[in-house]
């Protein structure tokens, strides 16, 4: 992405004169769902907890993660949400020379430009449905002697995934840092793609993830690396401000991390969704869908017929906003992107492109 990062509900119900509430929002990659009530529930029963200033160490949420992404307690970094811990990563390593498997998430280019880093992309191309050949990207690696590789682990937006005997590939042909964005991992099947459990194993490894799109909790800002390379943790955690979890961040990662039941309904639903929308959008003869095994579907217009702006526009009329790709690296106007809402939202948002592309 260049630019955004997806639909402004504040603008959008003020530009067209509709609430937020009656707004679809097909571009947020957030579990539609909610978030865990046990965690909830703990909150509220523990209100009066915000007077208490959280544990320095968080022994309590890092075994929880611990045993939820099955690594040890001390490889865990805690951050404000995901991005905080992709800069401090990044400034960390300072590298010379990255690249990044795109299309990808801005915020990889701009930190790395930060640092004045010299940038590659590796390109997945949809002659080959945007997969990679990982023996062609190894060759690569070595060939120019990265010393990043950024991956984003299901891709967003192409959904492509690498599975974990794949990243373990990487890290035992090449010599570069290998940072794995897992924001969209839980809704794969982790035991095949997640890479968590390597962390102990391999120290030029670091994992990221966040608990705003499979928690739904973007709003407690709690996100967590992985890492066992000793000096890259101390500097980190050096350069971390002391209590940055809040308390109430902190007493919720330590419920909904251990919620096996609100886990595992979770993905069945989100899987169930999922399935449904690809095998509706899959009928329609001027649509190219792409496999995805996040929480979103990347579609292509092959016909032409019209631009994916177009298509955003006729939506937003109906309430419903979908994420058109252009602003992706790689991506022409006809790509737009579907994120999995509810399953009355799902056929809603089918019977209008219906009324689209009829």
């Amino acid at each position: 992405m260049k630019v955004n990062h997806g639909a402004n509900l504040y603008d959008l119900s003020s530009q067209y004169g509709f609430s937020k509430e009656d707004i679809m929002d097909f571009s947020s990659n957030i579990n539609p769902f909610g978030s865990s009530k046990l965690a909830k529930e703990y909150i509220v029963n523990n209100i009066d907890k915000v007077s208490v200033y959280p544990d320095p160490e968080y022994l309590e949420l890092k075994t929880s993660i611990s045993n939820y992404c099955n690594c040890s307690i001390d490889n865990i970094l805690l951050g404000s949400g995901a991005t905080e811990l992709i800069s401090s990563f990044i400034k960390t390593i300072n590298p010379k020379k990255a690249l990044i498997l795109s299309p990808a998430y801005s915020e990889y280019e701009k930190e790395l430009s930060k640092i004045k880093c010299n940038i590659t992309k590796y390109f997945s191309k949809k002659e080959y449905n945007f997969t990679i050949n990982i023996d062609n990207l190894i060759e690569i690696i070595n060939k120019n002697n990265y010393e990043l590789i950024i991956i984003c682990n299901p891709n967003n937006p192409t959904g492509f995934t690498f599975s974990k005997n794949e990243i373990e590939k990487i890290l035992n042909n090449t010599n570069s840092f290998v940072m794995v964005d897992e924001t969209y991992i839980e809704f794969t099947n982790t035991s095949i793609y997640s890479s968590t459990s390597l962390v102990d194993k391999y120290d030029n490894l670091f994992v990221i993830r966040g608990t705003s799109k499979f928690f739904s909790t973007p709003g407690i800002r709690l996100g967590y690396g992985l890492i066992s390379n000793y000096k890259v943790m101390y500097e980190m955690n050096s350069n971390l401000d002391l209590w940055n979890i809040n308390i109430f961040a902190s007493m919720m990662g330590e419920v909904m991390f251990n919620d096996n039941k609100f886990i595992e309904n979770t993905y069945s639903l989100m899987t169930k969704e999922r399935d449904y929308l690809v095998n509706e959008l899959s009928k329609f003869t001027d649509l190219k869908i792409y496999n995805s095994q996040g929480n979103f579907i990347l579609c292509e217009i092959k016909s032409k017929s019209i631009t994916a702006k177009e298509v955003r526009e006729k939506l937003i009329h109906k309430r419903i906003i979908i994420r058109d790709c252009v602003s992706f690296d790689g991506l022409d106007e006809y790509f737009f992107r579907v994120c999995i809402l509810k399953p009355e939202e799902n056929k809603l948002l089918i019977d209008n492109l219906i009324n689209i592309f009829k």
